[in-house]
């Protein structure tokens, strides 16, 4: 009988016998806690990121092997980072910074799922990746860092490609990160107070108008939302949903 798969994604080492492994392997009649045991041994060191992973059996004999794809881009990205989330605004927050050594790293471990025929093009695609969660390349914004990865400004290092930090580095590193948390919480506060201030300047006019003025004084959703929450009409219009329990404020 061929041998047939179940493919499924789990955190690093936190494989369990719930959905969505469990269920899968239900029907199957594998031992669930041994195949459970050997996802967990062999994504031990990705803990924190999404891990693809494959369970290859035999349903006669019930014989299986455990096969462990890469984590995705970003979650690489946010673990060379120290991060948990990317930018809520690519845009306008920049929330961490990596070195050019840990952007060949990340390269190197995604070379067989990356489309660049080169480290230098694949390294280019992790950069691209750094430029839609808000993370800066070497102190740059990432459209200023590929612009230099092709200038070949870089190409010393690629073609080195050195992988590991010195503790030097590594400190500079965090010294960066909470320089970045700090502008962050400096430009929110920042916000805040236009933002406020609109609510206060636009007081008893439609919701819907001065979530416009917040937008056109370039606050970000994320506040409006905190502030001047969407109403329902205007969720559904914009093709949302209300949030789970909430309530549209009362029109004015």
């Amino acid at each position: 009988m061929a041998k047939q798969v179940i493919e499924t994604m789990i955190e690093g080492g936190k494989a369990t016998a719930a959905p969505p492994l469990g269920p899968a392997l239900g029907p199957t009649g594998l031992n669930i806690g041994l195949v459970v045991s050997e996802i967990n041994k062999k994504t031990a060191d990705m803990k924190g990121m999404q891990v693809p992973v494959k369970v290859i059996f035999d349903p006669a004999t019930k014989e299986f092997s455990i096969e462990v794809g890469t984590p995705p881009t970003a979650a690489l990205i946010k673990k060379e980072a120290g991060i948990e989330k990317a930018a809520s605004n690519a845009l306008t927050e920049k929330v961490a910074d990596l070195l050019m050594e840990q952007v060949i790293k990340i390269a190197k471990i995604k070379e067989n799922n990356l489309l660049g025929n080169t480290l230098k093009s694949k390294v280019r695609e992790v950069i691209g990746t750094c430029h839609s969660m808000g993370i800066l390349v070497e102190g740059l914004p990432a459209p200023e860092a590929l612009k230099a990865v092709e200038e070949g400004k870089f190409d010393a290092k690629i073609a080195a490609g050195r992988t590991e930090l010195t503790a030097e580095e590594k400190v500079r590193l965090e010294a960066e990160k909470k320089h970045l948390k700090e502008e962050m919480e400096r430009r929110r506060a920042e916000f805040e107070i236009r933002a406020k201030a609109i609510l206060k300047e636009m007081e008893g006019k439609e919701n819907k108008k001065i979530r416009q003025a917040m937008a056109d004084a370039g606050i970000p959703a994320k506040i409006m939302d905190e502030l001047a929450p969407a109403e329902k009409k205007e969720k559904e219009a914009a093709g949302g949903k209300p949030a789970a329990g909430g309530k549209a404020p009362a029109k004015k």
